[in-house]
């Protein structure tokens, strides 16, 4: 039996007549002349209704090393999927029929992957050494979406949704029966749940010119990734992916911290103190019906501060399993006792200004002393309460890969 080409490269395609032949045939011939390893290029027509299939087909007769796929269900991801799984190269990639990419960084994107030195490679639009051409309404879409990406998933890598990625076939047999979505969210499933099996992904900076003709629609894209966000974090948090299961299968490093950034660890500080707060004004309005203000308040804030302590020790700081635990939720105890004595304090204070205020004005006083409570609390658990568990620094190689992404 032969054995498989060193690289696959999946094109997919809908509806491409128009640009299909001229760019098979400026890949194919850069490979032949500047690529050192052998290859294989698979057109994946995903159901186009015009010229398209004809066209591949062609193709595939004409040029050596050329094959054509015919699917019946639209989606890159579904044909990514399709196509690395049945393929027997070492490493498999794709790139976008436009070819917006410079073919210069192929050898550069998929050299550590037949080395073994990483596992993943994608090219970055967004590290501070490409060179980009595009509208400023996509760069500002590409950039607000992976800083989604880094905050609602912790993701490390800067660049999701850049055509031009390769894996090495090994990693993609592990990684893919996990990968649920057929379009274009395929790219950015498959990088979350590879960086949280432990996997070493690759940035390579990359030369990219927007195809001015691009079809894609933004708007129904953009929400389609904004579920497919939802649905990634829900599986993630409740279990339901076998991430640990994948990293010892991956032989990946133990689990850590994964909390995010400061900007990150503002923004799920905030959805969780909102969430704590909703909650602790309506145990307060509860328990005002029968106790007086001044215990409804401390038995509110006492349930309301556990689980925030909780919450936030897993979401907004990254802290997985038992350790420390006890200090933790020791140290989140005595700084609500502080926020007791500063909402104790303002309704001390407005009992000696009013002795019989209305319940919105005890609403009011409360809300604001909480607020200022809130920002002395994220300062300490940021500081003080869960200090040691802080992510530590990345190494240099590490943060020059993803150098640019906060920009």
């Amino acid at each position: 039996m032969l054995a498989g080409p060193d690289l696959e490269i999946v094109v997919p395609v809908f509806d491409e007549e128009a640009d299909l032949a001229r760019s098979i045939r400026l890949l194919h011939s850069f490979l032949r002349t500047s690529f050192p390893f052998t290859f294989r290029i698979t057109i994946a027509d995903n159901a186009s209704t015009d010229g398209t299939w004809d066209i591949a087909r062609s193709l595939a007769d004409g040029l050596p090393g050329v094959r054509a796929v015919h699917l019946d269900q639209k989606g890159r991801g579904h044909a990514l999927h399709a196509v690395w799984s049945a393929s027997d190269a070492t490493v498999l990639a794709y790139m976008d029929v436009d070819l917006s990419t410079d073919l210069a960084a192929l050898l550069p994107l998929v050299a550590p992957l037949l080395s073994g030195h990483s596992d993943l490679a994608i090219g970055s639009r967004l590290s501070r050494s490409a060179r980009v051409v595009r509208g400023p309404k996509r760069e500002l879409i590409s950039r607000c979406y992976n800083r989604l990406l880094r905050t609602a998933l912790s993701a490390r890598f800067s660049d999701a949704q850049c055509g031009f990625k390769a894996i090495r076939a090994d990693r993609a047999r592990s990684l893919l029966p996990l990968v649920h979505d057929t379009g274009w969210f395929f790219d950015t499933e498959l990088l979350v749940l590879a960086e949280r099996a432990g996997l070493r992904i690759h940035e390579v900076p990359v030369d990219w010119v927007d195809d001015p003709d691009s079809r894609v629609d933004i708007v129904s894209t953009a929400l389609a990734d904004l579920r497919g966000v939802a649905r990634l974090a829900r599986g993630l948090a409740t279990g339901s992916i076998p991430v640990a299961a994948l990293r010892e299968e991956l032989h990946g490093p133990p689990v850590t911290s994964r909390a995010p950034g400061f900007v990150g660890q503002v923004v799920r500080f905030a959805a969780i103190g909102v969430a704590s707060t909703v909650a602790y004004l309506a145990l307060f309005l509860g328990l005002r019906t029968v106790l007086p203000a001044l215990a409804a308040n401390a038995v509110s804030l006492l349930v309301t501060a556990v689980a925030n302590t909780a919450a936030n020790r897993r979401w907004t700081f990254g802290v997985r399993g038992f350790d420390a635990l006890g200090r933790h939720h020791t140290r989140g105890l005595l700084l609500f006792g502080a926020a007791l004595a500063m909402t104790t304090g303002s309704l001390a204070a407005l009992r000696a200004i009013d002795p019989s205020p209305a319940r919105s004005v005890e609403l009011a006083v409360l809300v604001a002393a909480n607020l200022a409570a809130t920002v002395v609390r994220f300062g300490l658990l940021r500081t003080w309460v869960f200090r040691a568990h802080r992510r530590a620094p990345e190494p240099a190689a590490a943060i020059a890969a993803t150098e640019g992404s906060e920009a």
